[in-house]
C-alpha cells in the first residue's frame, strides 16, 4: 500500500493524513507506541526535511507516541544505527514510522511518499545506511542525477518547509483520527477532556457516509498549537 500526493495541493495535508491512517490501521493492534523517527541533516537545506517534521513536532504533545530527530537533535547517518538501538530498547512494541528527503524526477518534485515498509536513508545519494521503520513517509526536495549532493545543498528552503508543514498538518490529522481506534496512543492521557481538543483541534471533523473523515478549517496549513495537549511552558 503505497499514496503518492502532491504537496503543492491546496487539500495535500488531507490526502497525507488518509495515506498515514490507512498504513497505520494496516498494522492493527501488534504495536503498543508510535515512534516518529525524523532522519536528515539541519546542516544542508535538502536534507533538512526530516528535522524540521520532527521540529514542528516537537512543539506538539502527543500521548504514546516518541519523537527521535529535530533541527536541535537531528538523526543522520553518522547516529542513524545507534538511534535505531535506542528505539528498540527504550519503546516495547514500536510502530516506527520513519521520515525522509528524497530526490527524484523534475515533474515529481514536491510530491510525498507514504507506504508499508522500510525506509533507505541515504540510497538517493548512494550512501549504504541501516533500514528504518514500519511505515515510510518522504518528500521530493529535488532531483536525481549524477549531482544528488550539490542538488540537496541548493534545495529551495521554501519547498523544504511548505513541504515539511504540509506532512506535519498530515501526521496530527491521521494521529487525531487514529485515537478513537488505537487506545493504546490515549493510555498515557487517562484525564484527557474535550475541553483539550477543543483547545489544540479547533477545526471541524465530521463522518461522512463512507465512514471517512472529512475536516474544514479557514487556517493555513500547520499550526503549532495543534497536539492534544498544549506544550509545557
Amino acid at each position: 500500500m503505497t499514496f503518492y500526493i502532491d504537496s503543492r495541493r491546496e487539500h495535500c495535508s488531507l490526502e497525507i493524513g488518509h495515506g498515514l491512517r490507512k498504513c497505520i490501521q494496516q498494522h492493527f493492534q501488534h504495536w503498543t507506541e508510535l515512534v516518529f523517527l525524523c532522519i536528515g541533516s539541519d546542516r544542508i537545506t535538502g536534507d533538512s526535511l526530516g528535522p524540521y517534521i520532527g521540529y514542528n513536532l516537537s512543539g506538539c504533545r502527543l500521548p504514546g507516541t516518541a519523537l527521535y530527530g529535530t533541527l536541535e537533535s537531528p538523526v543522520h547517518a553518522m547516529n542513524l544505527s545507534s538511534t535505531l538501538t535506542d528505539i528498540y530498547q527504550n519503546h516495547k512494541s514500536p510502530l516506527v514510522i520513519a521520515i525522509d528527503a528524497s530526490l527524484g524526477t523534475k515533474k515529481h518534485l514536491g510530491f510525498v511518499t507514504i507506504g508499508n515498509g522500510k525506509l533507505y536513508p541515504g540510497a538517493g545519494v548512494h550512501k549504504q545506511l541501516p533500514a528504518a521503520g514500519d511505515i515510510f513517509i518522504t518528500g521530493i526536495v529535488s532531483y536525481a542525477g549524477m549531482l544528488e549532493h550539490f542538488s540537496l545543498q541548493n534545495t529551495r528552503l521554501y519547498t523544504v518547509i511548505s513541504m515539511a508543514n504540509a506532512i506535519t498538518d498530515g501526521i496530527l490529522y491521521a494521529y487525531r483520527s487514529c485515537c478513537q481506534r488505537f487506545p493504546q496512543l490515549l493510555e498515557e492521557a487517562p484525564h484527557r477532556t474535550a475541553e483539550d481538543d477543543s483547545l489544540c483541534f479547533p477545526e471541524t471533523f465530521t463522518a461522512s457516509a463512507q465512514g471517512e473523515t472529512a475536516f474544514s478549517s479557514s487556517r493555513p496549513p500547520f499550526h503549532t498549537d495543534c497536539s492534544i495537549y498544549p506544550p509545557d511552558k
